[in-house]
């Protein structure tokens, strides 16, 4: 894997920081938030989370004291954002084991701050198994090399985007993309309901599969929602809208890497009622279809006076 920057290392080391909860009893767990001066938790760290609060009762005691006696990994979640999360205190994650079954084990996850749930998950686990295959196409994009990187991005923005866009591209991220469809963040046109976006973490993870499946979980609240913005010409760091997850879900097809360049093609099949619904299909670069996504949020219209024109 070629070098990559070493700022950018210090990132991902923080987010495998964030992934390495404290278990506090049996099924109860204790993550925390870096401060990134956002008032509230970024989505995918709580997605991600919570994956690992799950991932580490699986293949443990299940509920009637058996062990499983062949590896599982996760195939599925599905979850729902109840409430901001705070980043200046700890996550508690509260892990229920419903099921541990003969091929699928099923784990269902609440995290708790302040004394309430602001995000529920459930989770699917499998044994591997042999069957039929098929697949969709990979689309046809240019390769990441050939596509600006952030930092090159970055000072293409400089004149003209909102502060909050510049904010976002100047900081350390643990995740590194290649935007396809550059064009929108300078032209703000409307544009078919379509994007693509190449995505790796910065630097090499551990071989642990249940690692890169938590990576992609944080890495895959990026990007998703916003694509429901691309019909009017908006961005989700301008300051007249209103965004937030309202749910998300994920499906693994195959194994990955999720420090090896991963295309993320998104599409918005509908907005309505103040809520976008979009949908991702993540390939590896020979074009296997590794994962899925879905994810409805909240878009929302506010009238100010420093909206960008």
């Amino acid at each position: 894997m070629a070098a990559r920057k070493s700022k950018s290392k210090s990132a991902l080391d923080d987010l495998l920081a964030l992934l390495d909860l404290e278990q506090l009893e049996v099924n109860l767990f204790r993550g925390y938030s870096h401060p990134t001066g956002f008032t509230r938790v970024y989505g995918g760290q709580v997605m991600a989370q919570s994956l690992v609060a799950a991932q580490r009762t699986v293949g443990a005691a299940g509920a009637e004291g058996q062990v499983a006696r062949e590896p599982r990994s996760m195939h599925s979640f599905h979850s729902y954002f109840l409430l901001a999360g705070d980043p200046k205190v700890p996550i508690i994650f509260e892990v229920e084991r419903v099921r541990d079954g003969g091929s699928f084990t099923t784990r269902r996850v609440k995290a708790v701050q302040h004394g309430q749930a602001i995000f529920v998950m459930s989770v699917s686990f499998q044994k591997e198994e042999a069957s039929f295959e098929h697949q969709a196409s990979m689309p046809q994009v240019p390769a990441p090399e050939d596509l600006p990187s952030e930092e090159e991005l970055r000072k293409a923005l400089l004149a003209g985007s909102p502060d909050s866009l510049r904010s976002y591209l100047a900081r350390d991220r643990p995740i590194e993309m290649r935007i396809v469809e550059v064009d929108r963040y300078r032209l703000r046109r409307s544009a078919p309901p379509v994007q693509h976006v190449w995505m790796r973490a910065v630097g090499k993870l551990p071989d642990d599969p249940r690692i890169h499946q938590c990576v992609l979980a944080y890495a895959s609240d990026f990007t998703l929602l916003d694509t429901a913005l691309v019909p009017h010409g908006k961005l989700l760091f301008d300051t007249d809208i209103q965004m937030a997850s309202l749910d998300h879900a994920m499906w693994v097809h195959r194994n990955f890497r999720a420090d090896e360049w991963l295309l993320y093609a998104q599409d918005s099949p509908s907005a309505s009622g103040a809520r976008g619904f979009s949908r991702g299909s993540l390939f590896t670069r020979d074009g296997r279809l590794v994962a899925s996504t879905v994810q409805e949020g909240l878009i929302r219209q506010r009238r100010t006076r420093h909206a960008p024109k």
